[in-house]
């Protein structure tokens, strides 16, 4: 038995063993697990200038007073359409270099309101710019700081095509001064405008993935079934869970391998498309779909979830989905 009071060296050495053992569970593998999320299809990286701006408001600690995640309670709807996903942040969340990660934005306080899906609130770029030169000249009530040395005050002589000017009668410059945006000021205000939560309902994917199929296989094998079902499944389910049924990590669950999908007993899975589910706090949130879809066309996406990318699973009964659908309308009328 070591006898650590006594033996220092050796009580040096447990200390760092354990220092290094917690830094590898506590940051480093957990940081390298967030670089497994994949962006959602659709959604834009970020110009060189907002990610500009995305520094700036970094460095000006914006996030101090700003949150940027809608969670999903009744008060956040307030904040954007839907909950914030992991997806949601993985362009501002790149990794900088292989030492460092970039800072969360998520914040943990609403001193001021969310940002999450500002830029379609407030996509006015007059706006923002004169709510960084004083909060108070667009939101009476604001406790924000001003942040004035992002701004210039030059004579018009100087002006030149490409500045951005405020307002004489806001910023009640006398003479022949006015107040000009520095190029912190746009970048700032170019990455703010670029928040606005993506929307699915936006987001048409392609259909080009659906192959024809020959005339003697459409016969032969049900083909023509198969391709009415690929083709529902990436109208209303694709988006999210993808074309190849891998879903995206941290946003979306994959269908591929899903003991749900292969299920021998496809109530779950049918219950889900009708009336959606949100028991995991890791994925979105499913829709329901029941009032979009027949059972005829929930009966062709499922079938070709559970034939598809390597499931085998029967083919789900038209008279499950049908008594299903009847036994989930009666209990809500109850």
């Amino acid at each position: 038995m070591l006898n650590l009071h006594k033996d220092h060296k050796n009580l040096v050495l447990l200390a760092f063993s354990v220092f290094v053992i917690l830094s590898i569970g506590v940051a480093i593998i957990p940081a390298y697990q967030m670089e497994e999320y994949q962006p959602i299809p659709g959604m834009k990286d970020l110009t060189a200038q907002e990610r500009r701006g995305l520094s700036i408001y970094i460095s000006e600690g914006c996030v101090g007073c700003h949150t940027q995640q809608v969670r999903n309670i009744e008060m956040d709807k307030t904040w954007g359409d839907r909950p914030s996903l992991a997806s949601d942040y993985y362009y501002s969340k790149k990794r900088m270099d292989i030492w460092r990660q970039s800072p969360s934005l998520l914040g943990s306080e609403r001193t001021g309101p969310d940002l999450t899906d500002i830029g379609s609130r407030q996509p006015s770029k007059d706006w923002h710019l004169l709510h960084l030169y004083n909060p108070r000249l667009v939101v009476e009530a604001s406790v924000m700081p001003q942040y004035t040395w992002m701004f210039h005050k030059i004579d018009t002589s100087y002006v030149d095509i490409d500045d951005v000017t405020l307002p004489r009668s806001i910023t009640k410059m006398e003479g022949s001064d006015v107040v000009i945006a520095s190029r912190d000021a746009l970048d700032l205000v170019a990455y703010l405008k670029s928040l606005q939560q993506f929307s699915f309902e936006d987001y048409e994917p392609p259909m080009d993935f659906i192959p024809a199929l020959p005339k003697d296989e459409v016969t032969a094998t049900g083909g023509a079934k198969k391709t009415v079902g690929a083709g529902l499944y990436q109208k209303n389910c694709a988006a999210c869970h993808q074309t190849t049924g891998r879903g995206v990590k941290g946003a979306f669950p994959p269908l591929a391998g899903s003991l749900i999908v292969n299920n021998k007993n496809p109530e779950m899975l049918v219950k889900i498309i009708l009336m959606g589910y949100d028991a995991r706090a890791e994925y979105g949130v499913m829709p329901a779909l029941g009032e979009n879809l027949s059972d005829e066309e929930i009966k062709a996406i499922t079938d070709h979830e559970r034939s598809s990318w390597g499931n085998n699973a029967p083919q789900v009964p038209l008279e499950t989905i049908t008594r299903l659908r009847d036994s989930l309308k009666n209990s809500n009328i109850k």
